[in-house]
């Protein structure tokens, strides 16, 4: 124990392969935890009970309740930054922004992978992310009116306009992946060096940075993929 640090978690010294191989399985089965409950407390709605308890608030907390709250919490952000209109979106960026929030904060208990510090599993984040919202702006207005979304109104600007568009684009998908990566990378790298320095208690607040953090970044990628999501689809006059 003497010779462990907590930056071991981060970066192991087994080799760059192994540790992404084993950050990749554990995002798997956190995915593979979050499909098994929300299958769970899905089928609980299918019942008398479930439906009422959804209805009218049980008194004591309970982990339908719990997940019945933040649901609501974040439907709610969700309209505020897209509009009730955009729901049909609600399960994709919900289960984003839970599954890095989920990732990250995991990664603060010392031995836990820190999952999303391998550029595999969030370019593989990113890349469904932009699937999604090109797909959407796409099936929103067609492949020829998504292309005159770039085009710009003078026609003789329009092929340098659609390069650059198209290429701010496609650079979407690396500011996702490296926004999430540096930041997630710098507080552990902060916390691992006051966890090594300083005693258990003194070193508590930076934990709290840490929580404070694993949230942020994945309220970022959350609030951006909706704002993707909304360029995409939104109306050509609105551009």
């Amino acid at each position: 124990m003497a010779n462990y640090s907590y930056l071991d978690h981060v970066i192991p010294p087994t080799g760059e392969v192994a540790v992404d191989t084993q950050k990749i399985l554990f995002a798997v089965a956190v995915a593979g935890t979050f499909l098994l409950a929300g299958k769970v407390l899905s089928s609980r709605l299918k019942t008398s009970s479930g439906v009422e308890s959804a209805i009218i608030p049980p008194r004591k907390v309970s982990a339908f309740s719990l997940v019945d709250l933040l649901v609501e919490s974040f439907v709610k952000y969700n309209d505020s930054v897209m509009g009730k209109k955009n729901r049909r979106h609600v399960p994709f960026v919900a289960t984003i922004f839970f599954f890095i929030m989920t990732l990250n904060m995991l990664s603060l208990i010392p031995g836990m992978p820190v999952a999303t510090t391998t550029v595999w599993l969030n370019v593989a984040m990113a890349l469904v992310v932009f699937i999604h919202f090109n797909y959407h702006g796409i099936k929103t207005h067609g492949f020829i009116g998504y292309m005159k979304h770039f085009w710009g109104p003078v026609a003789l600007l329009g092929p340098f306009l659609l390069m650059a568009e198209l290429l701010s684009l496609f650079i979407r998908i690396l500011t996702l992946n490296l926004r999430l990566f540096w930041n997630i990378s710098a507080d552990h790298l902060v916390l691992s060096t006051f966890v090594d320095l300083l005693p258990v208690f003194l070193a508590a607040p930076f934990y709290f940075l840490g929580l404070f953090v694993s949230f942020m970044q994945a309220f970022i990628f959350t609030t951006l993929t909706m704002i993707y999501i909304l360029l995409a689809t939104e109306h050509e006059e609105h551009h």
